[in-house]
């Protein structure tokens, strides 16, 4: 069996329930894997991944070992790692090194253990892989052919190496393609914040003032869908284009010092730092509730928050209560990390099963082609976007008008009339 830092083997009954569960509702991952099964593109090749280690993720991992490879797996969020799941794969004899809660040390420990493969693809949701292997153990990135990266956040991190000309292998960046921002960052996001907010809240949305902050593809879920739940949504944007989006989509758009004052539930989407900070704090209402569905914990100024406030204390699962000097208190959800994995299961299996098939075609590219790519950031082929979309239709049952020869002709030709 293959060394595992998880927090229990026994839940792996547990966990493998939810692997099970998930596959059946993935059917593209599911194609794809018939194909590595058959075709094996990975053999003797090394993969380590970082990705949120839940049920969806940990099938992934088992896709791409179907493919042939010797695949190590840890988190990439010290909140969202899922024990029992952790422990299936280590039951099923991967390399697993993850377990919910894990302080700073052990996090970095578990990446650490992860790259100990040596892997020569590395598959990264949020760039924390890819960061050390730039850093502390750059002596390890002449053996990487190549990556894929998941997030928004992710992919700003690597376009910033690139652009400084420090990139050290290709990477490609899925979070771009359409079938991912289009379904995953939109639907995605918008149905699992939510999840994640009210099933740890238990309160209703309806009525409420909700602040999006960012207006990007996640910021449109998050917004969209509190509005289907019936709240009153205000959106805050830096980018001028996105915000008069926002308008003709029919919200509220406001600085985000106005949008303090009003605000009854919070939620940050952007990728950046310090969306929340003290100034909003003290023009917030009692009983104000701010949840994060950014990568990092970095949206809400937790520090600032802190030393504004008098007490913080637990309240409930998942939520914190910040007490401040005039008898305020303001509500922090899942420590200001990730509230739909952080405080729930992370998007649904049939969106992650189109983001997730890029992962692993987009691993299948660097496999075959790694070697002659050039050291920078490439966007997912278009041929494989549209691979996955049509396995998607298939599996949904739709068919779709294709264009005839004569079609092709007239969009082609400059020429036509």
């Amino acid at each position: 069996m293959s060394a595992y830092t998880v927090r229990d083997i026994n839940l792996h009954t547990q966990g493998r329930l939810k692997i099970d569960w998930v596959r059946v509702h993935m059917p593209v991952l599911n194609a794809i894997r018939e194909e590595f099964i058959r075709d094996k593109p990975f053999q003797d090749l090394r993969i380590a991944l970082s990705i949120h280690l839940e049920a969806k993720t940990a099938y992934l991992a088992e896709v791409l070992a179907a493919g042939g490879a010797d695949v190590s797996v840890t988190g990439s969020n010290p909140l969202s790692t899922q024990d029992d799941v952790a422990a299936a794969l280590a039951a099923a004899g991967m390399k697993v090194h993850a377990w919910y809660g894990a302080s700073p040390k052990e996090y970095d420990e578990h990446l650490h253990l992860a790259l100990n493969s040596r892997p020569q693809i590395v598959i990264d949701d949020g760039g924390d892989l890819v960061h050390l292997l730039h850093t502390e153990l750059q002596a390890q990135a002449g053996e990487v052919i190549g990556g894929a990266e998941e997030t928004t956040t992710g992919v700003l991190r690597l376009r910033a190496l690139e652009k400084a000309g420090k990139l050290l292998f290709p990477m490609v960046a899925v979070n771009d393609a359409r079938c991912k921002f289009l379904f995953d960052n939109r639907y995605g996001t918008g149905e699992s914040a939510w999840s994640g907010i009210l099933r740890t809240t238990n309160l209703v949305t309806a009525g409420k003032a909700v602040v999006v902050m960012g207006y990007g593809w996640c910021g449109k879920g998050v917004a969209m869908r509190a509005r289907g739940l019936g709240a009153n949504v205000i959106v805050c944007e830096v980018d001028p284009v996105k915000a008069i989006e926002a308008h003709m989509d029919g919200y509220r758009v406001m600085h985000s010092l106005e949008a303090a004052a009003l605000g009854d539930i919070f939620v940050t989407v952007t990728g950046c730092r310090d969306l929340l900070r003290e100034e909003h704090f003290r023009r917030m209402k009692d009983g104000a509730i701010m949840a994060n569905a950014g990568h990092f914990d970095v949206e809400i100024n937790i520090p600032e928050l802190e030393r504004a406030s008098v007490s913080r204390r637990p309240v409930r699962n998942n939520i914190e209560e910040f007490l401040l000097p005039d008898g305020r208190r303001l509500y922090l959800l899942a420590e200001g990390r990730l509230v739909n994995l952080a405080a729930g299961d992370g998007h649904p299996a049939e969106i992650m099963d189109m983001s997730f098939a890029l992962q692993a075609l987009a691993a299948l590219h660097i496999a075959r082609h790694g070697k002659t790519m050039e050291k920078r950031v490439y966007d997912v082929a278009g041929d494989i976007d549209q691979r996955v979309a049509g396995l998607k239709l298939k599996s949904l049952g739709i068919d779709i008008d294709r264009l005839s020869d004569a079609q092709c002709s007239y969009i082609n030709d400059w020429q036509c009339e």
